[in-house]
C-alpha cells in the first residue's frame, strides 16, 4: 500500500466513525442539525443569510432508514445513496444544509486583506495557504470572497484532483480573497469543527465524485456548485469531530514516515536491477568476477600481439600511427607510463589493483577511435529507402540499434560522406547529447553511416562483448564523465576517449568474464 492509498485508507476510516470511538456523553449529531437549522432561520429573519428555495432534511425513519425530505414534497427514502453505515450518534445531511456555499464580503475599501492565487494554496492532505496582503478595493471584484474559517475547494482540474483546499486561516483582518477557481463553505452558526469537514473534502471518495461530475472542455473542466451543495456527507458529534482531527494530527508524522520508508523500498525496487549491473560489471574490470586460470596466455602477450598487428597494418599503410602512442609498465611496485620517450609514474592514475595476469593500458592501446559524420549542410535525411541507412544517437538504445524509425542518406549525398561507417565488428560510443551509450551494430546494419555524434572502436584479437561490458562498466563511464567537457554543448572528444584507463584481462579470461555476466543478467530477466 503506498503513502497515498494509506492515507486515503485513514481518511476513510475517519469519515465513517472507525478512527476513534464514540462517546456515550456526546451531544449527538441530531440535535447538533437541530440547532444548526434554528440559528439558521434567525439569521434569516435578520436578513444576514438569505432563504433557502428548497431546504433538505435528512432524518431516520421508524424502519432506522435514511429519509429526506426537500421542501414541501414528501420525504422519500435515500438508502440507495447512502454509501455506508454510520455510528448511531452521527448524521447524514447534505454540504449545502450546514454551510452557505460561496458567500460575499462586504467591507471596507481599505481594509487591509488577503489575496491567495492557486500558487499559495498547497495540495495533497494538508491545510496549509499563504497569502499576498491586499487592500479590499483592489481584490473584491473579480475573486472569490472568503473569510478565517472558511473551506476553500478549488473546482479546477488537476488541482481538484490533486486537493487543493484548506480551512483559511490567518488573513489580515479575517478576511480574503483569490482565486476564481475556488469554492468556499463558510459555517455562519460557528457550530462546526471546520478542520473534520475539510476531511470529507480530502477523501479519494469526494474526489472521484467530483470527477464524475465535471462539466466544461478538456483541460477547463469544473466542479459545479450544485455538486457542492447536494454532496452527502457525515456528521459526527462537534466532541467527535475535534477527537477525529486531533487523531490524524498524532497519525501524521507517522504517516510522513511510512510514505518516506515505501518511497525508499519502491525506488530500491526500481533502481536495484540497475544497481547489481552496475556492481557486477565493476567487479568483471576489477578482476573479482570469474577466476584466473594459470594455463591463460597472459594479458601482457596479447598486447604485444596486438601492438605487432597494428605495426603490420601502419606498415601496410592501411592505418597511421599514432602522434602519441602509451606503454604503461610495472617497475619497482610503481606504475609508469612512457609518450614520447618520457615516462612518468602514474601511481595516482590506478584505481584499484589487478590480477597478475591482466595488464593495465590505453584505449588507444588496443582499439582506434574513429569519428562518424554529418549530412553536408542544408540536406536532410529521409524515410525513403536508399539503401543508405544513418544511424543516429537517438537509434542507439539499450546496447544496439533500434531498426524501428531509421533514416536513410540520400543517393546523391552518400558519396560524400560513404567513408564514415560502423561495421558489426565494432562497438559505437556516442560522444554528443546522451554521452556514453555503448553497443554493437546488428548484422543487418553492417556498413551503415554513422552519425557525428557518435564513434566507433576498430579492434581485434579482442572479445567484443567483453569490450561492450567493459566500456559500459561504472568504471569507464566514470572516466568519460569526468573528461566529457561541459561548455557549450557537452561533447566527448577522440583524444580523451583514447586516453580512458583500460583493465586488460587475457583473451581467454575475457570469454570467462563475459559467460558469466550473460548468465547473471539472463538470471536476473526472470526475477
Amino acid at each position: 500500500m503506498t503513502g497515498q492509498q494509506l492515507k486515503n485508507s485513514i481518511l476513510q476510516m475517519a469519515v465513517q466513525g472507525k478512527l476513534v470511538p464514540q462517546d456515550p456523553n456526546d451531544e449527538p449529531a441530531s440535535v447538533l442539525l437541530e440547532r444548526i437549522r434554528a440559528e439558521k432561520e434567525q439569521l434569516i429573519k435578520e436578513g444576514k443569510i438569505k432563504k433557502e428555495k428548497n431546504p433538505s432534511v435528512i432524518f431516520r425513519g421508524a424502519d432506522n432508514l435514511p429519509y429526506e425530505k426537500v421542501g414541501k414534497n414528501e420525504p422519500v427514502c435515500i438508502a440507495d445513496e447512502v454509501p455506508f453505515d454510520i455510528p448511531e450518534s452521527w448524521e447524514w445531511t447534505r454540504i449545502g444544509n450546514v454551510f452557505q456555499i460561496n458567500p460575499r464580503n462586504n467591507l471596507p475599501d481599505e481594509l487591509e486583506t488577503g489575496f491567495v492565487p492557486m500558487a499559495l494554496l498547497s495540495d495533497g492532505f494538508c491545510s496549509r495557504h499563504s497569502y499576498d496582503p491586499k487592500k479590499w478595493k483592489d481584490i473584491k471584484n473579480g475573486f472569490t470572497h472568503f473569510a478565517n474559517n472558511d473551506i476553500v475547494i478549488a473546482k479546477i482540474t488537476p488541482c481538484f484532483q490533486n486537493r487543493k483546499s484548506a480551512v483559511v486561516t490567518g488573513l489580515p483582518n479575517g478576511f480574503g480573497a483569490g482565486t476564481t477557481e475556488l469554492h468556499v463553505l463558510r459555517d455562519n452558526t460557528k457550530e462546526l469543527f471546520m478542520p473534520y469537514f475539510l476531511l470529507i473534502c480530502k477523501t479519494q471518495a469526494f474526489i472521484q465524485d467530483g470527477v464524475k461530475n465535471f462539466s466544461g472542455t478538456a483541460g477547463q473542466q469544473r466542479i459545479g456548485k450544485d455538486f457542492i451543495s447536494k454532496y452527502l456527507i457525515p456528521v459526527p458529534p462537534v466532541s467527535e469531530q475535534e477527537r477525529i482531527v486531533q487523531r490524524l494530527h498524532l497519525l501524521e508524522p507517522l504517516l510522513i514516515s511510512y510514505e518516506n520508508a515505501y518511497d525508499s523500498i519502491v525506488n530500491q525496487q526500481k533502481n536495484f536491477p540497475a544497481q547489481l549491473k552496475r556492481s557486477i560489471l565493476q567487479y568483471a574490470v576489477q578482476g573479482k568476477l570469474v577466476p584466473q586460470d594459470p594455463a591463460d596466455e597472459p594479458a601482457s602477450v596479447l598486447l604485444e600481439r596486438i601492438r605487432a598487428e597494428k605495426e603490420q597494418l601502419i606498415k601496410a599503410g592501411k592505418i597511421k600511427r599514432a602522434k602519441h602512442e602509451s606503454v604503461i609498465f610495472r617497475r619497482d611496485n610503481s606504475y609508469y607510463e612512457k609518450v614520447d620517450g618520457i615516462e612518468r609514474c602514474i601511481d595516482d592514475e590506478i584505481p584499484f589493483e589487478i590480477p597478475e595476469s591482466w595488464e593495465w593500458t590505453r584505449l588507444s592501446t588496443i582499439a582506434r577511435i574513429l569519428g562518424g559524420k554529418r549530412i553536408p549542410a542544408g540536406r536532410k535525411l529521409t524515410t525513403e529507402n536508399t539503401g543508405h541507412v544513418y544511424i543516429r544517437v537517438s537509434d542507439m538504445k539499450d546496447g544496439t540499434v533500434i531498426q524501428k524509425g531509421l533514416l536513410y542518406v540520400p543517393e546523391d549525398v552518400f558519396d560524400s560522406i560513404s567513408k564514415y561507417i560502423i561495421k558489426k565488428e565494432d562497438v559505437f560510443i556516442t560522444v554528443a547529447g546522451t554521452i556514453g551509450r555503448i553497443g554493437r551494430i546488428p548484422l543487418e546494419l553492417d556498413g551503415a553511416n554513422l552519425t557525428e555524434n557518435a564513434d566507433r572502436l576498430v579492434f581485434s584479437s579482442l572479445n567484443q562483448d567483453w569490450m561492450i561490458f567493459l566500456l559500459q562498466s561504472p568504471f569507464i563511464q566514470n572516466q568519460i564523465a569526468e573528461v566529457t567537457t561541459k561548455v557549450g554543448q557537452p561533447k566527448l572528444a577522440i583524444a580523451r576517449i583514447e586516453k580512458l584507463l583500460i583493465p586488460l584481462p587475457p583473451l581467454d579470461e575475457q570469454t570467462r568474464i563475459v559467460e558469466q555476466i550473460a548468465a547473471i543478467f539472463s538470471q536476473m530477466k526472470k526475477l
